[in-house]
């Protein structure tokens, strides 16, 4: 996606950070608590939940690269992310006056293709900002992690204490606020590569590669689809809406840590086995959730989300990048995204409405479990394969 550059264009180091805390925070305001109004507000049942919570990814996989051709066609990467916050702000707030599901499935469809354009051309721009003044992009995306942490807490406190329409307020506010931000982001040129067709044959010839994408299909779908559902949980097992918020202040605040000392653990541990060890305290945890244990348990096991998902995002990423050909490396990261976060999150919501209809809570996490430790399997695969390759050049 062919973008253009100002040069002697300044843009001050807060605006990134802010610009993120504000995104972030509006994604944090109403999608952990979305599924828990659409059940209790708005009375619909688990599979229409799971419809409606799964339709997301699948639209954000369809629209994104219509995004890029627009952002290609215009060059202009500040100007295009302007309008889809503005977007996805009266869509959020459109979001608030539907009461039947056929509206809000049309809603949600729209509200997921406004919204798909606004992580990749901010992270595009911030990273290239990085590549050309320095700086680190861990550094920026920390503030998008605490800006969710800290709206989930504020968005389950108002909902308790004046109406859970405040979800959608607080979305629309904080979108509006980044769009104004927005403006003072650098104007850029560089290639953000939207498409996933050039060498995906090449790709899938590799065996590590089918097998990472299988991986982060069984692993990142739990875990994503785990915002839709852990409000649900929590309320099932008395929590309120605060203590939603509270859990997933938990879960969130605890990745970043984690997510500073990825770099050291990979280099002392290796890729793989980290991403192995993350996997296998994230399967744990969906196994205990599946026997509803007393609520205080559940808060202190959130913090294992900072370890398990802190590590295995950049480690999963790292890894696609690093089995990939040079020239096809955007094209591995397309598809690594792809499968967790859109098929996996697609495929595991759904699933897990269904589950929640027929069956209880318990069963949605115990669908969660078997799928990651069956993902852990395919990650052992690849140490494996790993192994084997290494010994066969020491031979050689």
């Amino acid at each position: 996606m062919e973008v253009t550059l100002k040069r002697g264009e300044s843009t001050s180091k807060s605006v990134f950070p802010l610009f993120y805390f504000f995104v972030f925070f509006a994604f944090g305001a109403l999608f952990p608590l979305l599924s828990v109004y659409l059940q209790e507000e708005v009375g619909l049942s688990g599979t229409e939940i799971g419809a409606i919570m799964s339709i997301s990814p699948v639209v954000m996989m369809l629209i994104q690269p219509l995004w890029g051709m627009v952002t290609d066609y215009t060059r202009k990467p500040v100007f295009v992310l302007t309008v889809a916050l503005w977007a996805t702000a009266v869509t959020g707030f459109v979001y608030s006056l539907a009461v039947e599901y056929r509206w809000l499935m049309v809603i949600a469809v729209l509200l997921a293709a406004m919204q798909s354009a606004i992580v990749p051309i901010s992270d595009s721009i911030a990273l290239h900002h990085v590549q050309q003044d320095g700086g680190s992009y861990g550094s920026i995306r920390l503030w998008g992690s605490l800006g969710f942490a800290v709206a989930v807490l504020a968005g389950g406190w108002l909902s308790d204490h004046f109406a859970f329409m405040t979800i959608f307020y607080l979305f629309s506010l904080m979108l509006i606020l980044a769009a104004f931000l927005a403006w003072r982001l650098p104007k850029q040129s560089q290639t953000m590569n939207s498409g996933t067709l050039r060498g995906v044959r090449q790709l899938l010839a590799i065996p590590h590669f089918l097998l990472l994408l299988l991986s982060t299909f069984l692993i990142f779908g739990p875990i994503l689809a785990n915002n839709s559902y852990f409000g649900i949980f929590i309320k099932q097992l008395g929590g309120t809406l605060t203590g939603i918020g509270f859990a997933f202040l938990l879960a969130a605040g605890s990745e970043a840590p984690f997510m500073k000392m990825t770099d050291r653990l990979i280099r002392r541990f290796g890729l793989i086995p980290l991403f192995i060890f993350a996997t296998a305290v994230s399967g744990l945890r969906w196994f205990l959730y599946f026997w509803e244990p007393p609520l205080v348990f559940v808060y202190i096991t959130t913090i294992a989300q900072g370890f398990s998902v802190g590590l295995s995002i950049p480690a999963a990423l790292q890894y696609a990048r690093d089995i990939a050909p040079k020239h096809v490396q955007a094209t591995a990261v397309s598809l690594y995204s792809a499968a967790g976060n859109g098929f996996g999150a697609w495929f595991c919501t759904f699933i897990g409405g269904y589950l929640l209809d027929r069956y209880h809570i318990g069963a949605v996490y115990l669908f969660f479990s078997v799928c990651t430790f069956i993902g852990m399997l395919s990650l052992i695969a690849i140490h494996w394969l790993n192994k084997k390759n290494h010994s066969a050049g020491e031979e050689r």
